[in-house]
C-alpha cells in the first residue's frame, strides 16, 4: 500500500511545496478530515472509485473532487457513457489504487485507472488538504499544484437540469 512517505519521496523528486501535517487523531475516512483539520469541505479533497458498466464490460473510474462537493454517480455515468455506475467495493479501492479504502491520495494512482478530476478544483492556489493513504496523516498542497500532478481529465460534474450531456470522455477498451 502506498503511504506518506512514497508521497512525500515523488513530491521532493518533482521539487513540489508541500507539507505532510501529523492529524490529531486517527481517521478512517477522507469526510473525517474537515472536523479533524478545522477546515472547509471545499478544501478537502477526496478520490471516489466507481465501478462502471459499459457496452464494453465493467472497470473502476476514480474521480476527483471535494468533500464539499462528492461526485453523483448519475453525473458520472452520464460523462462516461456508462449504463451502470455504483461505488466500488473497499476492496476493489484497494485494489486498483494501491490506497486504503477511504484515504486514497490522488496521486500515484495507476496510470491504467481512468480519472475524472472536477473543474471546480482548477484555477485556483487556495492550499488543500488530501490523505495519504495512512490513517494519521494528511497532505496540504496548494490546488494548482496537485492538479498539475494528476494525471486525468478536467470535467464538470455539476448536472445541468434543463439539458443532458452527452458522454464525452468514452473508457478505452
Amino acid at each position: 500500500m502506498k503511504d506518506a512517505l512514497a508521497i512525500h519521496r515523488w513530491l521532493l523528486a518533482h521539487q513540489v511545496h508541500h507539507e505532510i501535517v501529523r492529524l490529531p487523531r486517527a481517521m478512517t475516512s477522507v469526510r473525517e478530515l474537515p472536523d479533524l483539520l478545522s477546515v472547509s469541505p471545499a478544501t478537502c479533497v477526496e478520490v471516489t472509485v466507481f465501478e462502471v458498466t459499459t457496452r464494453i464490460g465493467r472497470e473502476p473510474v476514480a474521480v476527483v473532487s471535494t468533500v464539499g462537493t462528492p461526485p453523483a454517480s448519475g453525473v458520472v455515468g452520464g460523462i462516461v457513457g456508462a449504463r451502470r455506475v455504483r461505488p466500488a467495493t473497499a476492496f476493489a479501492v484497494n485494489s486498483v489504487t494501491d490506497y486504503a479504502a477511504g484515504l486514497v491520495c490522488p496521486l500515484l494512482l495507476p496510470e491504467t485507472l481512468p480519472v475524472l478530476v472536477d473543474e471546480r478544483l482548477s484555477g485556483t492556489a487556495q492550499v488543500v488538504h488530501t490523505p495519504t493513504g495512512e490513517r494519521r496523516t494528511a497532505l496540504r498542497i496548494r490546488a494548482d499544484h496537485l492538479l498539475a500532478l494528476v494525471p486525468g481529465k478536467t470535467i464538470g460534474l455539476v448536472q445541468s437540469r434543463s439539458r443532458r450531456e452527452p458522454a464525452t470522455f468514452p473508457l478505452a477498451g
